[in-house]
């Protein structure tokens, strides 16, 4: 495992490597259980490196999360007590709202700024804010604003406000699914297509460019996934069009013409080479053997409302961001044995300048792998139970 970075974000933290060393009882053990990837559920493959491999790493067992998140409820059961849902997120969303729309309408209509004031506000205001408010369409996604399903479809159309183009409803469709059929060939939006393997591979300028049009790459995969799989756009899509459309024309109509260009610079810019817009890289490009998603714990979770605890917001879905540091906090025996991130900066520059990471530098599995490895989990779940009752009967024993 690559010592993942000096933290300069905050110069304390220190990065935890995996273990490497297990007593020859819990080998046992793992041998003993029905997924050979127990406890930690890491694989036992290579990733992908450019210039030295032509594909994605490829795995022959399902996604980790699923199961971990069954072993560590074992383990720790009062983990259920963190699911349910935030309404302040509601509130966040209102606020950046408005934030975005008075800077428009202020650069549009009351002040003429100069080039480098115009575009550095749309960097740094505008694109930081533009990646909360994908934290808060993230968590409307999810349904952990109100435990009503059709308000959170709601608050997703009205937090796409500030968003020149609809995302909201789409990226919940795509992004369901993405959790899904992780790494599934066919099924999981979130891989690169052929000719970004293909073409970037470990080159530093391809790669630089190549984070400069990401944001335009959400919308070419969403496309041709739809081509391949004959999908039409749903009903809130369709919505969440008329809806974007109609705010364009507002805001051009009260912000004018360099109020809309605000933002769609600021949609730009948060979501390419941005610090909060590393986590697109940071979340499952194989930074390590064995282990396709990854954590960050850095100081940025604080503005970006914890979007960095990936690991486990896909172990646990219905836990809302502002409890996922206390979920790896409970379970620190399981999330501080995985390899993780502490800065996003340094993300953006391994992944750039290091010629062994690339777009390529993925997992994948078929679906027929993936259902194999799903149908142990009845099995997993008599093991894992007779596991710990048996720990109790040797604890009280003793």
């Amino acid at each position: 495992m690559p010592p993942f970075v000096e933290n300069v974000e905050d110069k304390d933290a220190v990065p935890v490597s995996r273990q490497k060393q297990v007593t020859q009882q819990q080998q046992r053990e793992e041998e003993q259980h029905p997924d050979y990837r127990y406890p930690l559920y890491l694989g036992q493959w290579k990733r992908s490196i450019p210039y030295v491999h032509d594909d994605f790493a490829r795995d022959d067992m399902d996604e980790p999360h699923l199961k971990r998140k069954h072993t560590i409820l074992r383990e720790h059961p009062e983990v259920e007590k963190l699911y349910g849902t935030d309404i302040r997120t509601l509130y966040v969303s209102i606020a950046i709202n408005a934030l975005q729309i008075a800077i428009a309408y202020y650069f549009g209509r009351v002040y003429t700024p100069s080039l480098y004031v115009f575009i550095g506000v749309a960097y740094f205001v505008g694109g930081t804010v533009t990646g909360v408010i994908g934290v808060i369409i993230h968590e409307a996604c999810h349904c952990l604003i109100t435990k009503n399903k059709i308000m959170n479809r709601y608050i997703g159309l009205l937090t796409n406000t500030c968003l020149p183009v609809p995302i909201a409803q789409s990226f919940r469709r795509y992004h369901i699914q993405h959790h899904s059929w992780q790494g599934v060939e066919g099924l999981d939006p979130d891989l690169p297509l052929e000719w970004e393997k293909t073409l970037i591979r470990g080159n530093a300028i391809t790669k630089l460019a190549w984070i400069l049009i990401y944001p335009f790459m959400y919308v070419i995969r969403g496309a041709v996934m739809q081509s391949d799989r004959n999908l039409t756009p749903s009903k809130w899509e369709l919505i969440n069009a008329a809806y974007s459309v109609t705010l364009d024309a507002l805001i051009v109509m009260f912000c004018g013409w360099k109020g809309l260009l605000y933002l769609f610079l600021s949609l730009y810019f948060g979501y390419s080479l941005h610090p909060g817009a590393a986590h697109f890289i940071q979340e499952h490009y194989t930074f390590d053997d064995g282990q396709e998603t990854y954590s960050y714990y850095g100081i940025l979770n604080y503005p970006f409302m914890n979007i960095g605890y990936h690991n486990e917001h896909h172990d646990f879905q219905k836990i809302p961001w502002s409890k996922l540091p206390q979920l790896r906090s409970t379970a620190r025996d399981y999330y501080d044995k995985l390899a993780y991130h502490t800065s996003w900066v340094m993300v953006h520059w391994m992944f750039i300048f290091q010629s062994t990471l690339g777009p390529q530098s993925r997992l994948i599995r078929t679906y027929e792998d993936f259902k194999q490895g799903r149908s142990i989990l009845g099995k997993m779940r008599i093991w894992e139970e007779n596991h710990i009752q048996q720990r109790k009967t040797n604890k009280d024993a003793n």
